[in-house]
């Protein structure tokens, strides 16, 4: 209980507000008042009529999904993504704190880089008896290769995150040191900006710290990196492990805010020694690599044989000083909780002084001398109120939070270190601070304590750490320190670092007083052509399909007969191509929507929300239907709701994708396809055999039934509509048409031509288009279709073999 009411206290949305006896609070001080820095904050939300509060948090949430935001519970499904959970209140510290928590953090930082300099360099800690052997010879995440494989650019670490706690006492402790492939920076970007719609006013947002010049500077440090001691230009990269990782939007939304590109294992290989991208040009030089991915997996020849996701040879790479490492391989090996209990000593031992900022106590519980040598330095190690126990059985089986130890006993714990000739010592929990959070209930809501962790972001430039101001703070539900994780349950809120002025502004966007520098967009991945290009082609086949669905139920309305001649066709040619009409949805239509959404995931850094989402929302409508549509005129009618939903889509990737080369390869991917789907249909129902009625069916699935009526003014026949759809270079939707459509892309392509003449692509082009002009449509029969069928089919090997191997 609060010993001192505050005056705020009274006031219906704080009258429940309770922290927990013994827990710091981050809205009150021991004595009960509100702390000065949440006062300006607390007086303007106090002030918002009930009904006003939820339109605000709407807001925020409405940002977040308008922009895609998601991450990824565990699961191997790529297309299995949650909401962002915000927690709408901010944390709110004040710069004169946050200096001193960097202060200490950086202290830390440096601490973290002398560690591993001296486990992959001389080994004096484990030698001279400071670290015990089979802590770190016994370490998954200590990697063997690495020993004695200095970092290009001089430096280990890079880039860091620092799990951070406030005790009891109001001083901070550190809970974690994240050193493999810190997350959440990207995220904090997306939490100030959703916070920025819920509380738009100027005060006190022109207060609070900005997040901008934090990624300016490390971006520059990436790039210096990548560049140094370089005859060749080399760039700067960023590697995820792919989209079925749960971070994987993070890495996307960085990418695009850096303007760095995103790559997967797979867009890399390694040339005598060199770590090279594959792209439509041809291998291109990289020189840094900011590795979001265990380094485990990065190289299945050195270091584990089973991944997928690596590059063959990266380590060579990294040997030779070739590619700069962010950070460089085998740093996980700091997160180890048992590493926490030796940094006390560590840091007397290398820098003469004692930890700023003291981590969570924990025991290290392995062989007798080791419990001797902890026993001896008792008094520099029991930092804090709690204490972890790492022992010799499942490592994460144990945890500091809460004082918990998920799956094993204290007892058992206890038993097990007097066994041993030790005991158990410290049982005291973890006691997080609570910050106050939005809490739901009937007939409105209130604030509440939360349990509560900050993440705090290190980055190295030229001119030493630089620390991102606020953005991060995990939130548990009441009562509850353990699950802080969003895969447990928690939430996410901005965190405000506040000044008493007002603080200049910053962005990303270059000094307009300098002018500006058009850049190119870069060349584009073998991988990312190679999705973009199949995205249009499943996209298209998705649009073939539900015109041919809606075509079959419009006549299973009119008729009542599936045994109609021209419905018996129709079913056969879609059951050709895996669709099943007795399925008013058919599952091959949600099998062609899942491949385009799997296909635009993995070049989500290249594509637009807007696209994204609008795919998100047709594969969802989808999905629906299969629930409720009726063969018939309603199955119809969902169609027509389907083409409409694939045609925005199509529409806005058409109207807002820069003309690079990647809307190139998509487009390719689109003509292509649909070229090819158009000469199906037409061997199919315009040879000699068809039913009455064929033609005007395919005149109706090639949308062309107005152009056929002002073109032609007579009834279909074979020779109108094989003019309409093959021969028509006006015609959007014949074959001619996307010919040259293919021609005026593929041209446009890197190599498209050596020495003044064709490439192999534009050689086997040519011909066809040729032959396309010159004939007539009584020249064109189902072989000549099939032919020229074939031969799409040969310049899309042609294709992949040219610009996506």
């Amino acid at each position: 209980m609060l010993s001192k009411p505050s005056p705020f206290a009274r006031h219906r949305l704080l009258e429940s507000y309770q922290p927990a006896p013994g827990v710091a609070d981050e809205l009150f001080d021991a004595q009960g008042n509100m702390r000065p820095v949440w006062r300006p904050f607390v007086e303007r939300f106090l002030s918002l009529e009930p009904e006003e509060i939820p339109r605000r948090f709407e807001r925020g949430d409405q940002y977040l999904r308008d922009a895609g935001v998601y991450y990824r519970r565990y699961s191997n499904d790529v297309l299995a993504e949650r909401e962002w959970p915000l927690s709408h209140i901010p944390v709110i510290l004040h710069e004169r704190e946050w200096a001193g928590i960097c202060e200490g953090l950086a202290q830390r930082a440096d601490l973290l880089e002398a560690v591993m300099a001296d486990l992959y360099g001389p080994g004096r800690l484990v030698s001279d008896g400071h670290l015990p052997p089979e802590l770190i010879a016994g370490n998954r995440h200590w990697l063997r290769p690495m020993v004695g494989v200095p970092p290009r650019g001089g430096h280990y670490l890079h880039f860091l995150a620092f799990e951070i706690g406030r005790s009891p006492d109001g001083t901070w402790f550190v809970l974690g040191d994240r050193a493999q492939a810190p997350s959440g920076a990207g995220f904090a970007l997306e939490n100030r900006m959703a916070t920025g719609r819920i509380f738009p006013e100027r005060f006190p947002r022109d207060r609070i710290h900005k997040l901008a010049g934090f990624f300016t500077e490390f971006r520059n440090a990436l790039e210096d990196l990548s560049g140094q001691g370089r005859e060749r230009p080399a760039r700067a990269a960023i590697l995820t492990p792919g989209p079925a990782s749960d971070g994987y939007y993070e890495h996307t939304y960085i990418a695009r805010y850096l303007g760095l590109p995103l790559l997967e294992g797979e867009d890399l290989l390694v040339e005598n020694g060199q770590a090279m991208v594959r792209t439509i040009e041809g291998p291109q030089p990289l020189g840094a690599l900011w590795r979001r991915m265990d380094a485990g997996f990065m190289d299945p020849l050195a270091l584990s044989p089973h991944s997928q996701i690596g590059t063959p040879g990266m380590m060579e790479a990294v040997r030779l000083g070739n590619i700069a490492m962010v950070n460089a391989l085998g740093a996980g090996v700091l997160e180890t909780r048992a590493l926490m209990a030796f940094l006390p000593h560590i840091s007397r031992v290398l820098h003469g002084q004692p930890l700023k900022m003291p981590n969570i106590a924990t025991w290290w519980c392995g062989a007798a001398r080791e419990r001797a040598h902890v026993r001896a330095h008792a008094d520099q190690m029991m930092i804090g109120p709690a204490m972890a126990v790492d022992l010799p059985f499942d490592l994460d089986a144990t945890t500091a939070l809460g004082g918990a130890f998920r799956g094993v006993a204290r007892s058992s714990i206890a038993q097990w270190l007097e066994a041993e000739g030790g005991q158990l010592v410290g049982q005291e929990a973890v006691t997080l601070s609570t910050t106050p959070a939005w809490q739901d209930a009937p007939g409105g809501g209130s604030l509440q304590p939360r349990p509560m962790t900050v993440r705090v972001f290190a980055a190295r430039t030229p001119q030493g750490w630089r620390f991102m101001k606020g953005g991060y703070a995990r939130i548990g539900p009441q009562g509850d320190a353990t699950a802080l994780s969003m895969q447990s349950g928690g939430a996410v809120a901005d965190v405000w670092v506040v000044s008493d002025r007002a603080v200049p502004p910053l962005t990303m966007a270059p000094d307009s007083a300098r002018g500006f520098r058009r850049r190119s967009p870069g060349t584009l991945p073998a991988r990312a052509a190679d999705n973009l290009y199949w995205l249009g082609r499943y996209i298209e086949r998705c649009e073939d399909a539900v015109r041919l669905i809606r075509a079959y139920h419009l006549r299973l309305a009119a008729t009542g007969s599936i045994d109609e001649k021209r419905l018996r066709r129709l079913a056969q040619f879609l059951d050709d191509v895996g669709i099943d009409v007795s399925e008013p949805v058919p599952s091959g239509l949600i099998a062609r929507l899942d491949a385009a959404r799997i296909c635009a995931s993995k070049v989500r850094d290249r594509f637009s929300t807007d696209g994204w989402l609008a795919l998100q929302d047709l594969a969802k409508t989808a999905r629906e239907m299969t629930e409720t549509a009726r063969p018939g005129d309603d199955t119809a009618r969902a169609m027509g709701v389907l083409l409409r939903k694939i045609t925005g889509f199509t529409g806005l990737v058409h109207e807002n994708m820069y003309r690079f080369a990647g809307w190139r390869f998509l487009s390719v991917g689109r003509a292509l396809e649909r070229s090819a789907a158009t000469a199906s249909l037409l061997i199919r129902f315009c040879d000699e055999t068809a039913p009455e009625g064929a033609l005007d069916l395919v005149v109706e699935v090639g949308d062309s039934v107005i152009t056929h009526q002002r073109r032609y003014r007579v009834a279909t026949s074979p020779e109108t509509v094989l003019d309409l759809l093959v021969l028509d270079a006006d015609n959007p939707r014949a074959i001619l048409f996307l010919i040259n459509d293919l021609k005026a892309n593929l041209e446009a392509l890197p190599n498209a031509e050596s020495a003044g003449r064709p490439g192999p692509i534009l050689r086997a082009l040519l011909p066809l288009r040729t032959e396309l002009m010159v004939a007539e449509p009584r020249s064109v029969t189902p072989e000549f279709l099939a032919r020229l069928r074939t031969q799409l089919f040969q310049l899309s090997d042609l294709i992949s073999d040219q610009y996506m191997r």
